[in-house]
């Protein structure tokens, strides 16, 4: 992917979230391993993608920002947060890549807190 345009940046991002309607499955052990919820059923991981890609769209469209950028990071701290064991052994393989989950924890934080002043390309309420 040499290109970093918006359209494709967009389309890399969602395709990500994809997982979770193509393989609701892989989405169900990463519940289970990271979250220690079992038996979690492929119809609520597409109810839980669906929900996910609702406010992933409202975030990237930058609506409704208190809550979307709100709750992108709480899903991104939760994801940090309960990945914790990879953090105690960081040089076994691949657990050194979790350590990239802090930075993007620390620019959700950012966005959220600086959420008024984004701007550029986001969908605004009129003023009367």
């Amino acid at each position: 992917m040499n290109s970093l345009n918006d359209r494709n940046r967009i389309g890399v991002a969602l395709l990500v979230l994809c997982d979770k309607f193509v393989e609701p499955q892989h989405a169900s052990k990463i519940m289970e391993h990271f979250y220690f919820i079992k038996g979690v059923s492929s119809s609520m991981i597409y109810i839980i993608g669906a929900l996910e890609l609702t406010v992933l769209v409202g975030f990237v469209a930058g609506f409704a920002k208190k809550w979307t950028y709100g709750l992108v990071l709480l899903f991104h701290a939760v994801s940090t947060l309960s990945s914790y064991k990879q953090y105690l052994h960081p040089l076994v393989a691949p657990n050194i890549l979790f350590f990239a989950a802090w930075p993007m924890l620390g620019a959700c934080f950012a966005l959220y807190y600086l959420r008024d002043l984004d701007t550029l390309w986001t969908v605004h309420r009129r003023r009367v």
